[in-house]
């Protein structure tokens, strides 16, 4: 029975597309609420660290549109035989052998 090539394994499938999409907002909330700590904490902090704070609430607009779109993969690490590349091929056929593959009785 010929293989399908285009079937994938139950432990490499892809979460629903419900889940990946409350997986990508948990995240960017997560990051915007960090975004908003950095703001309030550069209000009232005060010296090197007040500069490191307002960086982070510039910076964290972008890491969060990344880290939203970005696709989950899963891969339970498991390698696919080759087929056997290292195997050695069976010569060539010579003679009478030759002649059942020709079509020539």
């Amino acid at each position: 029975m010929p293989r399908d090539d285009g079937s994938i394994r139950i432990t490499t499938a892809s979460s629903s597309r419900n889940e990946d999409i409350a997986a990508r907002q948990r995240r960017y909330v997560l990051s915007m609420s960090l975004r908003t700590i950095c703001f309030v904490g550069a209000v009232v902090a005060t010296g090197w660290l007040r500069w490191v704070l307002v960086a982070g609430a510039i910076l964290l607009p972008y890491i969060a549109v990344v880290m939203a779109n970005a696709v989950a993969t899963k891969s339970d690490g498991f390698a696919l035989s080759d087929g056997g590349i290292d195997r050695q091929e069976l010569p060539q056929a010579t003679g009478s052998e030759d002649l059942g593959r020709s079509g020539h009785i």
